[in-house]
């Protein structure tokens, strides 16, 4: 299991409800429905992915995040989910609201933008970075709105959104993110974790 998948069990509570917006083939929610007595549910948009959660016995419906989470009703789950799935969507900022409407807490990881090999690629070869959390060529990429940790960061200030945690990721090291070092995670994190609430 990836390591932000530890990080992202370890903020979450046993024997709560949680919903996996972007679920995958089931890996994160298996281990938190098996380890932590966890209600899971999963919406993914890949009719694989949700036959393979099925398999594993997981709770997942296929479904498309920017219209479909406006069928679960208000704080209908204690925590959800959001992996590394921000920056493919049309209206991040509605899906951010919609997630802290159907939950109590919000737990969304993203890929950052700000990481020096990203900025140096682009500064020195000109061209879209390619790197182990952002895979993709800019011609196949489903990402629409890159965005950094700092971005982020602003982006719930902006809101009067809480950052209950913020948590940097860097070659499997973690560390926290506070408004002292933000400069510094932005420039030398690959992801950042955010535990976000009303």
């Amino acid at each position: 299991m990836k390591k932000e998948f530890h990080i992202i069990a370890e903020l979450i509570q046993k024997n709560k409800r949680v919903l996996d917006v972007g679920c995958g083939d089931g890996t994160l929610l298996k281990h938190l429905k098996d380890n932590k007595n966890i209600d899971t549910r999963g919406l993914e948009i890949s009719k694989k992915n949700v036959q393979i959660c099925v398999s594993k016995g997981l709770s997942v419906i296929e479904g498309n995040a920017e219209k479909d989470l406006q069928q679960f009703p208000n704080s209908s789950f204690d925590y959800v989910i959001l992996s590394q799935t921000l920056q493919a969507f049309y209206k991040p900022e509605k899906v951010i609201d919609d997630l802290l409407r159907v939950a109590n807490k919000a737990i969304v990881t993203i890929p950052n933008f700000g990481y020096w090999k990203v900025r140096l690629n682009l500064l020195f070869k000109g061209t879209m970075p390619v790197t182990k959390n952002l895979p993709n060529k800019w011609y196949d990429t489903p990402n629409l709105h890159m965005c950094t940790i700092k971005d982020f960061v602003n982006f719930c200030n902006k809101k009067n959104i809480n950052l209950f945690k913020s948590i940097a990721l860097y070659d499997e090291k973690v560390s926290k993110i506070n408004n002292n070092n933000l400069e510094m995670k932005n420039l030398f994190s690959e992801l950042g974790i955010f535990s976000i609430e009303k």
